[in-house]
């Protein structure tokens, strides 16, 4: 299935003129357009984000993380 020729477009535009009017299809070709812009600018977005939460982040040690080792056993047995 290749690409319609140029009688099969002409005749699918025919039927969107008459499905929406002629007045309606720049209004839509406006919206068709807008959208596509707020993808690829959110795509952009997704990008510089994926971007930045790549980088390595410097790990530092915690009292937390000293908490979590084995206690030293103080007692001595008799």
């Amino acid at each position: 299935m290749g690409m319609p020729s140029g009688t099969e477009l002409l005749i699918i535009f025919g039927i969107i003129v008459l499905l929406f009017g002629a007045k309606k299809i720049p209004d839509l070709a406006k919206g068709i357009g807008k959208g596509i812009k707020n993808f690829k600018s959110e795509m952009k977005d997704e990008d510089v984000e994926v971007a930045s939460k790549e980088e390595p982040k410097k790990v530092e040690k915690t009292e937390e993380v000293a908490s979590t080792e084995a206690p030293k056993n103080t007692t001595t047995q008799a």
